[in-house]
């Protein structure tokens, strides 16, 4: 996470406003939609917080196992969430992981460019997998069916264009991220 100050300071860019447009969602949304929200809010937020160091924001050194004990409790209550709720429940529980693993690599040194490959690779690979498939499944989301006569309907607020635009850019991000560490 440590490359070039251009990729950080497009990644703060990027995942900051993001994170304030999921917040301002959870505020309007109730129930379901109100926790997706401030889940991708907090992935959102945090990806910038940790691409802070690259656009030389000097962090402290135990802000990493601050980092790694914070997304390891939103992974366990995305864990606990998907008893309840289907994929995207799920989805937030390896992002939560994926946040993670790549704090862990920085508390250890991994991920400061000491080792290529930061962290485990093969948890750095199967995670890019992952978000390669999950960017390119968000992204074709995107583009609009042809019309064909009558739809399923409104899309529920979740949903809507602005939300699912943010998908694909927070894989984006986190595709960034894990192929710096």
């Amino acid at each position: 996470m440590h490359g070039p100050a251009v990729s950080g300071w497009l990644l703060v860019a990027l995942c900051g406003p993001i994170g304030g447009y999921c917040l301002a969602r959870m505020r309007g949304s109730s129930g379901a939609a109100r926790s997706a929200a401030g889940g991708e809010a907090l992935m959102a937020l945090g990806m910038a917080a940790m691409a802070a160091p690259s656009v030389g924001l000097d962090l402290p050194g135990w802000i990493w196992p601050l980092y790694t004990a914070v997304f390891g409790a939103a992974a366990l209550g995305a864990l606990w969430s998907a008893r309840h709720g289907g994929r995207h429940r799920l989805h937030h529980l390896v992002g939560s992981l994926a946040m993670v693993h790549m704090a862990a690599a920085m508390t250890t040194g991994a991920g400061h460019g000491g080792h290529p490959g930061g962290g485990l690779p093969l948890v750095t690979a199967a995670l890019l997998a992952y978000y390669t498939v999950h960017v390119l499944r968000a992204g074709a989301g995107l583009v609009p069916a042809p019309a064909s006569g009558p739809g399923p309907g409104p899309a529920p607020e979740e949903d809507s264009g602005p939300a699912r635009a943010c998908r694909p850019a927070m894989g984006l991000a986190m595709l960034t991220m894990l192929l710096a560490l």
